[in-house]
């Protein structure tokens, strides 16, 4: 009878917990925000261990201890220690007895199977809750007309010449900015992109501020799981219109396609399945180590947002230099107002609607994201403005110096990257001249993507003798073999290998540095100068160059080109080749390549640089890694948990540990340290000290040092004082 009561206890017990699961299930399909969800989810999980774990263990705890007892009172006159192993062998065998004849029962399977049936459906529904509720939500936002495939392989749409005649004074066709507007156009072939575009004056940027701080002050309140889902909505978006996007890119800033897929696509996409992945880890509470003295108390470190923060980025990634600190601030909880370059604006007003339409799909105010188009002369108001509370500045060292100065109006802190003039070191072991074809190949990409527009690009190709010849004829007929025109109209069997310039103001420069280079001593193999496009008149275009019998000296081996031009220079050994390495103001990402491992470790320590990959080229530029240079290439870092935690008010606190408080454990002043001092307060302190660092060095110190402690504090105070 007894066995037949707990049984049927056991199973309305049961049959209570399936029931309350059962229950709960509906109110977590409804739950609509996830801090709901996530009490769902609690609440499942607890229910199942209580049903499924915690009440059998319960169970069969009390009978064993009701079985022990029942068999000591049975054998409490023949105690010995026989006696106690024959009962508790007994209660074994009617344990296993009871556990036999319940599975032999004819309800035993089907009752089982139907517990590891709820407890597979609780698990699965626990998982899916998780998922479901930052799974990416579709959206649709407005394409642009000169995204549609009959303006982007249409002829018409190029430039002829004609200029606006509504305005005071004709405007060139390499000036986007004529009379206070900005034209936007195509480098490839001229053509203009749209209407013109009124900068944003102070007023609107005081509007613009605003609204992203009253966003701001919702969305730090929200969790990660809902940053999540917008960085999944995004990724869902940027997945499904990739051609879009690029297409996009390259009418604004003149690139291929495979360059934009590489710098702009895939490098994103990156960056937002990292932050989904890793970015709470960087962000959430982290506890740190405290001391003997203060081994009371419990110290952590939370991140905080910042607030509105502001992002100034280049032209020569629309679209990543775009999206990318945009990211990382609302991750971290922040709102973002981003000032894009006046050259590539165009395509930033489909960027904007993009990240706004993943905001509104997951119901948050799209005010978060603002977008920025001003001139340089009314930029100084921006980066001067007491709204916001950190800036990160993407662009020249010229530009940097402007934008620092003025941030220091308001103490705003800066992240600055800038420009490089990185090296490449090619080793001569073996297995590196074996593999003479990969790295050739792998430098005409460091060199030539993007046409040459890539901070962290291969500016200097520094060979030791055993590999330069080689290398030198590896490289010549693939530059000479490169073809250049645009995206937009070239035959898909027959796609240029690079696109134009961002602009030919710089065309002169660099034909200066190549012809002085050449009177110096250097030999120019091809190129060096600007090209005339047949088919695209009004292109930025300038030839694939290469220069080799590169010196230090020579003034293209110190400045920063960001032009498609190889510069060849030739070491004697490795540590020649890391001087040369060094030898600028430069010193932004570097790359080794090498088999020996102890050359190259010597290379990989030695360059000055933020930066080093090793047979490869920017694969530092992996999210989980912190991006910056120092020297003349700026300062602080984006992306890893550095980028995140640089977006975040960083606070530290210290309290006491719950142990602490559980015995009342707090912080006292010494009577002879309290004001008025005690004769004895130096003692007490100086012993203070000692006791709490002297056991690093000497255990016997140590507790010489605690003597003296306890000593100074039974000291009596004297009677003149």
């Amino acid at each position: 009878m007894l066995a037949e009561g707990r049984q049927k206890d056991l199973q309305r017990k049961r049959a209570w917990g399936i029931d309350v699961i059962c229950r709960s299930v509906p109110m977590i399909l409804g739950a609509q925000r996830p801090r709901d969800w996530l009490i769902g989810d609690a609440f499942v999980a607890f229910v199942a261990f209580v049903a499924f774990v915690a009440l059998p263990l319960l169970d069969f705890l009390a009978e064993l201890w009701r079985r022990w007892r029942c068999m000591q009172e049975q054998t409490q006159r023949k105690p010995g220690v026989q006696c106690a192993r024959t009962a508790w062998r007994k209660t074994a065998v009617m344990l296993f007895d009871d556990i036999s004849r319940c599975c032999d029962g004819h309800l035993a399977i089907p009752g089982i199977l139907f517990l590891l049936l709820i407890a597979a459906l609780t698990a699965i529904s626990t998982h899916v809750f998780f998922t479901v509720r930052e799974s990416a939500v579709r959206f649709t936002v407005p394409i642009p007309p000169q995204l549609q495939s009959e303006y982007l392989w249409s002829r018409e749409h190029e430039d002829k010449g004609d200029e606006p005649q509504d305005e005071a004074r004709p405007c060139p066709i390499i000036c986007p900015v004529c009379n206070g507007r900005i034209y936007p156009r195509c480098p490839a072939d001229g053509r203009r992109l749209g209407s013109p575009v009124t900068p944003a004056d102070a007023s609107a940027i005081d509007a613009t501020i605003s609204a992203a701080a009253q966003a701001q002050v919702q969305w730090s309140q929200t969790s990660f799981a809902e940053r999540r889902q917008v960085l999944r909505t995004l990724l869902r978006y940027v997945l499904d219109h990739q051609e879009q996007i690029v297409a996009a890119c390259c009418l604004d800033s003149g690139k291929t396609k495979i360059d934009a897929c590489f710098g702009e696509i895939l490098v994103t996409v990156e960056k937002l399945q990292w932050t989904i992945k890793h970015g709470e880890r960087a962000l959430c509470v982290s506890r740190r180590p405290t001391n003997l003295l203060m081994c009371y108390k419990s110290n952590t470190v939370i991140y905080e947002p910042l607030g509105v923060v502001a992002a100034c980025v280049s032209w020569n990634y629309p679209f990543h230099n775009f999206i990318s600190p945009v990211i990382s601030a609302l991750f971290a909880g922040n709102a973002i107002v981003v000032k894009p370059s006046e050259q590539t604006c165009w395509s930033t007003f489909y960027f904007i609607d993009i990240i706004r339409g993943a905001l509104r799909a997951c119901n948050h105010s799209s005010d978060l994201v603002q977008n920025v188009v001003c001139l340089p002369e009314t930029a100084d108001y921006l980066t001067s403005h007491s709204g916001l509370n950190h800036i990160t500045f993407i662009g020249s060292r010229e530009i940097a110096h402007k934008v620092c100065a003025s941030a220091a109006k308001s103490l705003t802190p800066v992240t600055v990257e800038l420009g490089g003039k990185d090296p490449a070191i090619v080793l001569d072991d073996p297995t590196t001249i074996r593999t003479i074809d990969d790295v050739a190949s792998i430098l005409m990409r460091g060199v030539f993507q993007s046409a040459g527009q890539n901070c962290i690009g291969t500016e200097r190709v520094i060979a030791l003798p055993a590999i330069h010849d080689r290398l030198l004829a590896k490289v010549l007929p693939k530059i000479k073999s490169l073809r250049l025109g645009s995206v937009l109209h070239s035959s898909p069997n027959n796609p240029p290998d690079m696109g134009a310039m961002i602009s030919s103001r710089s065309f002169s420069r660099i034909e200066n540095l190549v012809s002085a280079a050449v009177a110096k001593g250097a030999t120019l193999h091809c190129g060096g100068r600007r090209y005339s496009h047949p088919e695209y008149p009004h292109g930025n275009y300038f030839a694939p160059t290469l220069l080799s019998n590169v010196t230090p000296e020579m003034a293209i081996a110190q400045t920063e080109l960001f032009a498609p031009v190889f510069l060849l220079m030739k070491a004697g050994d490795v540590d020649s080749a890391i001087r040369i390495a060094n030898s600028t103001n430069y010193a932004l990402g570097a790359s080794v390549f090498g088999h020996d491992r102890r050359d190259v470790q010597k290379c990989a320590k030695g360059i000055k640089a933020g930066m080093v990959a090793v047979n490869d080229f920017g694969a530092y530029y992996a999210c989980s890694l912190p991006f910056g240079g120092v020297k003349g290439s700026g300062y602080g870092r984006f992306g890893g948990d550095e980028g995140l935690r640089a977006l975040c008010n960083v606070k530290a606190i210290c309290e006491d540990s719950p142990w602490a408080r559980a015995l009342g454990i707090q912080t006292r002043i010494p009577p002879k340290l309290q004001y008025p001092v005690s004769s004895h307060g130096w003692e007490v302190c100086k012993a203070v000290v000692g006791t709490g660092y002297a056991y690093t060095l000497s255990l016997w110190e140590w507790a010489g040092c605690v003597v003296r402690l306890l000593t100074a504090l039974m000291k009596r105070e004297d009677q003149g004082r």
